[in-house]
């Protein structure tokens, strides 16, 4: 991948020029169908980033909506061209190609706020946790891909440690998550020590729901809040599924996730409290390991 070109990006800007376009004419998605004969759903797609647009897609679309500014068109090609590279972790797309959408969005973001009721977040990973969480979770898959997955796992976790601008992570993670004996109580003890390690960053802020805080905004699930630097990308809400994830964008869906967000915080222990409790825990971990 050339330069600093997350693909994912280029393509999530370039679907939203086209939408301003389409807009701008007045048209809906289906009328623009009707004229190129394709279906809706493939316009739906170009203009929310799933799919991957050609220089023809931005041609013909162009000429739906009677563009005849030349530098527009020029750039909007290339932001096509740039779309079509890949990213570091298209190489493990066989994996999982729905996984390599949300990589390509998480390498670009400025900030995260995660919420996990059953696992330590994938950024805030142990190579021995990830390697035990995937070989649980999947457990027909062969010794190898697990592998592949935890590398691509620990790839990820150079936007907290190794970039020069980290990412800001902010994570509420519920209790049952932390006494889940994933790979055993050495396992255990050395993903708590990693978290007190990761609780101390600057930019990471880890915070607790304990069982004793009952029930909550986050009883529903697991999501992330991906937010970005550049102000015409709009902030995105991801669900993860077993064979399919959801991301939200609309303003209204954002707000909503947002504020249950908030409550989360307000309902969790706090980062000092938060510490004070994994210390407590890796006692007890370490007590087992003996």
């Amino acid at each position: 991948m050339a330069g600093n070109v997350n693909p994912t990006v280029r393509r999530r800007r370039l679907g939203q020029e086209l939408r301003r376009l389409r807009e701008d004419k007045g048209m809906t998605a289906e009328e623009v169908a009707d004229r190129l004969l394709v279906s809706q759903s493939k316009i739906s797609r170009l203009e929310n980033g799933r799919r991957s647009i050609s220089q023809r897609d931005v041609r013909d679309l162009c000429g739906v909506y009677e563009v005849d500014d030349k530098k527009l068109i020029e750039s909007l090609m290339q932001m096509a061209r740039e779309s079509r590279l890949q990213g570091w972790w298209h190489a493990f797309a066989e994996l999982s190609p729905t996984y390599s959408v949300y990589i390509g969005l998480e390498m670009d973001a400025s900030s995260l706020r995660v919420y996990e009721p059953q696992i330590v977040p994938g950024l805030l990973q142990t190579h021995d946790y990830a390697a035990a969480v995937i070989a649980g979770a999947l457990p027909e898959v062969a010794l190898e891909e697990v592998d592949s997955r935890v590398q691509v796992r620990l790839r990820r976790q150079h936007r907290i440690h190794e970039d020069r601008v980290p990412l800001r992570l902010w994570a509420v993670v519920d209790e049952g998550a932390l006494r889940r004996a994933v790979g055993g109580a050495d396992t255990m003890r050395g993903q708590v020590e990693h978290l007190l390690d990761c609780s101390r960053l600057p930019h990471v802020t880890l915070q607790v729901m304990p069982f004793s805080a009952g029930a909550h905004p986050g009883v529903n699930g697991q999501y992330t809040i991906m937010e970005f630097p550049e102000n015409s990308d709009s902030t995105v809400v991801y669900l993860e599924g077993v064979t399919n994830d959801l991301y939200l964008e609309k303003p209204h869906d954002v707000q909503h996730y947002s504020v249950m967000y908030e409550h989360l915080r307000a309902q969790a222990l706090s980062p000092e409290q938060t510490r004070d409790f994994l210390e407590g825990l890796l006692a007890e971990f370490i007590k087992q390991a003996s």
